[in-house]
């Protein structure tokens, strides 16, 4: 079985001796399915060899799938069970049958280089992947190597000024923690409120509320949301919430059907006096949750930023 399987996903082909002794197996069983159905329809010569060619050709190969039809083809003409004269009938009964087995082994053959093509494509694609990941935690790592120098060349910098530094090590932390969950979930996914604790936390437990279920996220939506709620948690670092002592955040997320609605609401944050052009983090916010049907609203009020998330969750 593990033969024919091979055979029959066009992998390898049976060893010619094999092969060759394979299809007199089946030409012989063939001929005694014949011998039993002569019995009962003496006129059937050449449909019993139909199976005989097909299994013939899918474990052995283009050449031996030939000769077994060829041979099927003399056997239903010479041998006759029923000792009956040759007819012109029989005659066109084996072109009839050269010509199904002519179109077995070419649907055979097709099928075995359609497979041999499609893995050959999944083993250049497996070969991609697995590259494109050395790469990606090359660059991880390097991206891990830069933060830590650069968070060790400020630290001594702002040695004699650490008000300055306090302010400024929270932020590279951030940036920090967001790039390891970023990793993190490329591979798996998380919970939305792991999500949001692992980017929120920097800033203090006590500065926001999270409420809404356990939701786990598929990797693709969870790296979107991260880098969503790492631009929303920086601007409100900011000019927001976080940006005034007194500034609290607010994070409420439900699912509709299969629609995630989240609301980020911020308090008692810095006026907002002028809103600018839109920039990067604007435009970022807006179309990164697109391939998940998704659109994002902000509002700038009076008690502070309010914005709300829409997309799809897709099953994981």
């Amino acid at each position: 079985m593990d033969e024919f399987r091979r055979g029959w996903h066009g992998i390898s082909d049976m060893p010619p001796p094999a092969s060759l002794g394979f299809a007199l197996l089946c030409l012989l069983l063939a001929t005694g399915f014949r011998w039993g159905l002569a019995q009962i329809r003496p006129d059937v010569f050449f449909t019993p060899y139909i199976p005989a060619v097909f299994f013939a050709t899918a474990l052995g190969g283009l050449w031996i799938g030939i000769l077994t039809a060829i041979a099927g083809g003399v056997l239903g003409l010479v041998i006759d069970f029923n000792h009956t004269a040759a007819e012109s009938s029989r005659l066109a009964l084996l072109l009839i049958f050269w010509i199904v087995a002519a179109l077995t082994i070419w649907g055979v053959q097709h099928y075995r280089s359609t497979v041999t093509q499609q893995r050959r494509i999944a083993k250049r694609l497996m070969e991609e992947e697995s590259y494109r990941k050395l790469v990606v935690e090359e660059l991880q790592h390097r991206l891990k190597n830069k933060s830590s120098t650069i968070h060790a060349v400020l630290r001594q910098v702002l040695e004699n000024q650490p008000q300055v530094w306090a302010s400024i090590d929270s932020r590279i932390r951030a940036l920090s923690a967001t790039d390891d969950l970023i990793a993190k979930v490329d591979g798996s996914g998380c919970d939305i409120k792991d999500l949001l604790l692992m980017e929120l936390g920097p800033y203090g437990h006590v500065r926001f509320n999270l409420n809404g279920d356990p939701l786990f996220l598929p990797a693709k939506l969870a790296v979107s949301l991260a880098l969503l709620f790492h631009e929303l948690a920086t601007n409100a670092g900011k000019y927001g919430a976080f940006a005034s002592p007194q500034g609290m955040l607010q994070v409420s997320w439900t699912m509709t059907g299969d629609r995630l609605n989240l609301t980020w609401d911020e308090t008692e944050g810095p006026a907002v006096e002028t809103i600018g052009a839109a920039g990067f983090g604007t435009k970022l916010l807006r179309s990164a949750l697109t391939s998940f049907d998704g659109r994002t609203e902000i509002a700038y009020l009076k008690s502070g930023l309010h914005c709300t998330l829409q997309c799809r969750v897709p099953p994981s």
